[in-house]
């Protein structure tokens, strides 16, 4: 081959083929509202997973359209739904299903939004002979198939270690602050941000820099068992003052019940809850419908179980995560959407 000859077909080879990406977006049956919202502001028809669980209670997938060759984004948090009668073991593997249905049908890529990570909080061993189901959970999303992930606010950062796949670690945290600004507050002095534990100081600080500034306080916490916790007492100033809890999650209700109570009793003229993830099991709404609580503020991450009192609102999350599926799909920077503080929190 001359040399000529060997140029042109070396610039042959770097030519454009002319082809263009494609995206779609699919939702499990605990998010479907959620993938809804964000296949609306994308633009984009929700894709029919074909989804449906037969009488011994294994599940069945298969894709309405062909998706050979597109990038597939499948919207399903780990976490139980009770309209649809779902455990959080039943929507977990369910995505598995859905991920391995999406690599069989030659996806270009398998991107799993999961916004709230189950079994995120089982990260570490914290007494012997116990697992650590976090790490157990990305090995089967990897086994799967999944090429990527999103999440949001996961309860330990160190949970994205476990993955040998990117993941995207979403914040809603913009969304609350802007919440806490818009409603609550009166004036920064008026207000104090409160940690309900040691592990959140960081969170807290930043929240309540976000918001002009406003002082931080702690909570003094103990867990002598699992889903048990202790409130102390308060480490910082909360007289007269609006208290708002920040954390990242609300599950059984019974320590923020308890945090609201001790900061009343020690003299905070209010207390609000914000948090990312409502799960909201067991008897959560009984025991924070009768605690001293203003308002609880959440995301749509998990789907709102049904007889929540009024006191609590559900804001979508549907806007960070559609800003993340864009920069996926057109390989932009998913940092630039929080200016790079998303691992902050």
């Amino acid at each position: 081959m001359t040399t000529l000859e060997t140029e042109a077909f070396a610039a042959a080879k770097s030519l454009p083929l002319g082809y263009d990406k494609r995206m779609m977006v699919a939702a499990g049956r605990a998010s479907e509202e959620l993938g809804e919202r964000i296949a609306q502001r994308l633009g984009v028809e929700l894709t029919d997973a074909g989804l449906k669980t037969f009488s011994d209670g294994e599940v069945y997938c298969r894709y309405a359209d062909s998706i050979r060759g597109a990038d597939i984004f499948i919207v399903q948090s780990i976490a139980g739904c009770e309209r649809e009668g779902m455990t959080a073991n039943d929507a977990l593997m369910e995505l598995l299903v859905m991920i391995d249905a999406a690599v069989g049908a030659s996806a270009h890529r398998v991107i799993a939004v999961t916004p709230w990570f189950g079994y995120s909080r089982q990260d570490k061993k914290s007494a012997p002979r116990e697992p650590i189901t976090a790490r157990l959970v990305a090995k089967m999303l990897e086994t799967a198939g999944v090429d990527r992930i999103v999440t949001m606010d996961l309860h330990a950062g160190q949970v994205q270690g476990f993955f040998s796949k990117p993941v995207d670690h979403m914040t809603a945290m913009a969304i609350l602050t802007q919440y806490v600004q818009d409603r609550l507050v009166g004036s920064v002095e008026d207000l104090v941000i409160v940690a309900p534990d040691a592990g959140r100081v960081k969170l807290t600080r930043k929240f309540a820099q976000k918001i002009g500034g406003a002082p931080y306080a702690l909570l003094e916490k103990e867990r002598p068992a699992q889903s048990v916790a202790e409130i102390g007492y308060v480490i910082g100033d909360v007289q007269d003052k609006v208290a708002v809890v920040v954390d990242d999650i609300i599950d059984t209700g019974g320590t923020l019940a308890a945090a609201a109570q001790t900061l009343v009793d020690e003299g905070a003229s209010a207390v609000h809850a914000v948090a990312t993830h409502g799960l909201f099991s067991g008897s959560a709404f009984e025991s924070l419908g009768g605690s001293p609580l203003s308002s609880i503020v959440v995301t749509d991450t998990v789907p709102l179980r049904a007889g929540a009192p009024d006191l609590v609102r559900q804001l979508t999350s549907a806007d960070v995560l559609t800003d993340s599926v864009r920069q996926i799909f057109t390989d932009g920077s998913v940092s630039e959407i929080f200016s790079g503080e998303n691992q902050l929190f």
